[in-house]
């Protein structure tokens, strides 16, 4: 029998339910394209020269963080003028349909040059419908959440994006076990881009139940909504744009060497097998998980600056050792160097994710903050695997991405300085 305390407990942690689930479909569509590339890159594009098919489909990943702070733009001014949860939706319809339409593409062999056209169009929607959920769905938490756990709260929703990796990772892990390398290559890849769809829709429904953020009705009965958001964005709060950008530039690009990049960096410069791989990356994913709400938790009570100096800083010192242990070739050293990666990350994160939020008011939340996460993510998230596959073919070192990581985490750190403590501040205001 329910009492009335389960039934208001649900009710309390539903928002964080309904913003976590989300973040976790759209970021499993975007890590089943991270862990399925090599194979892709065989499927859609020409078979001539692999390291350019490769490349190819590392460039495809990042067309859709290009799109990104347009989708940022266009739906956070969805969402600061007309409300949180119909954008939510919104975003959540749009990549449930375009992930599930990459498992029917058809091959190069039997499309040409159609098919690598298709995917592109395809990953744009991606990243239009990415650039919107991520400040959208951290708001809508950070909105809901009691004062003294925004942190705390705002990190479960973060974390959300690497459980999906794990479960992204498990799909894939578990079809190439269950089947022959011949037939996985030919088709079983599809598979979890189609279970896009009915998770979407579970999402769906969660989301729809979920009651609008109450400092959006707050400023919604004051007449305190922005008619203009974008502008008022640009005009009004420039700083925290680059607040929001700085943060978000080492986040991006530290998360999506982590979780986009490394599977392959493994296979093809480590020379680890796909399982071995797949593995290790899942033992880091599944680590930051879980270190990065504890790293929320200790920003709520500490402070949000003492965790981003300090992550920032261990990044710095991390990044080359983590590379150089990761392109071994052993097990234990990919375990290791991945594991360095995220709880660096992990500290920098259980700060940051929450204070590029707080930085704005309500009234410009979402379309500030998606202006500078984005671009970030953009700049340094989606060009990561790029990047660093081109940085190990031109150099033939395989720590040359460790050393672009630690120079852009050396900057960030510099940039930390201006960056103000939100622990106390009023997020009605």
């Amino acid at each position: 029998m329910t009492g009335p305390v389960d039934t208001l407990a649900r009710t309390r942690y539903r928002p964080l339910l309904g913003a976590g689930v989300g973040t976790f479909v759209e970021f499993y569509d975007f890590a089943i394209y991270a862990l399925t590339v090599p194979i892709i890159a065989t499927q859609v594009f020409p078979a001539g020269d692999p390291n350019a098919a490769l490349i190819s489909a590392f460039a495809v990943y990042g067309v859709a963080f290009v799109i990104r702070p347009l989708g940022g733009v266009v739906f956070g001014v969805i969402g600061d003028r007309y409300g949180r949860r119909r954008v939510l939706t919104l975003v959540l319809t749009l990549i449930g349909v375009s992930t599930a339409l990459i498992g029917v593409l058809p091959t190069y062999a039997q499309a040409g040059l159609l098919a690598p056209a298709l995917l592109v169009g395809l990953r744009l929607l991606q990243g239009l419908s990415a650039g919107g959920e991520a400040t959208s769905a951290s708001s809508f938490a950070l909105e809901h959440a009691p004062p003294s756990r925004r942190s705390l709260w705002n990190t479960v929703v973060i974390a959300a994006s690497a459980v999906s990796s794990v479960v992204g990772l498990a799909v894939v892990l578990g079809l190439n076990a269950a089947m022959p390398e011949a037939a996985f290559a030919a088709w079983g890849w599809r598979v979890p881009f189609l279970l896009a769809l009915p998770l979407s829709l579970i999402g769906l429904y969660i989301r729809v139940r979920t009651d609008e953020s109450p400092a959006f009705e707050r400023a919604k009965r004051s007449a305190a909504l922005s008619s203009g958001p974008v502008r008022e964005a640009f005009r009004h709060n420039r700083a925290a744009i680059a607040i929001a950008f700085a943060l978000s530039s080492m986040t991006g690009l530290a998360f999506y060497y982590l979780a986009g990049y490394l599977p392959t960096y493994l296979q093809v410069t480590g020379g680890l097998s796909r399982t071995g791989a797949l593995v290790s990356n899942g033992v880091a994913l599944v680590v930051f998980a879980v270190a990065l709400p504890a790293c929320g938790a200790l920003a709520d009570r500490y402070g949000r600056r003492p965790a981003i100096r300090l992550g920032a800083a261990l990044l710095v010192v991390t990044s080359v050792p983590a590379f150089l242990l990761a392109g071994g070739g052993g097990l234990a050293g990919a375990i290791t160097g991945q594991l360095l990666l995220a709880l660096s990350l992990a500290v920098f994160g259980g700060g940051s994710y929450v204070t590029l939020m707080e930085v704005f008011p309500t009234r410009t939340r979402i379309t500030g903050a998606a202006v500078g996460y984005n671009l970030g993510y953009a700049l340094f998230g989606g060009t990561a695997p790029l990047l660093a596959s081109v940085l190990v073919a031109r150099t033939g070192s395989a720590s040359a991405p460790g050393y672009y990581l630690a120079v852009v985490a050396l900057l960030v750190l510099a940039c930390t300085f201006r960056v103000p403590e939100t622990k106390e501040v009023d997020i009605r205001a």
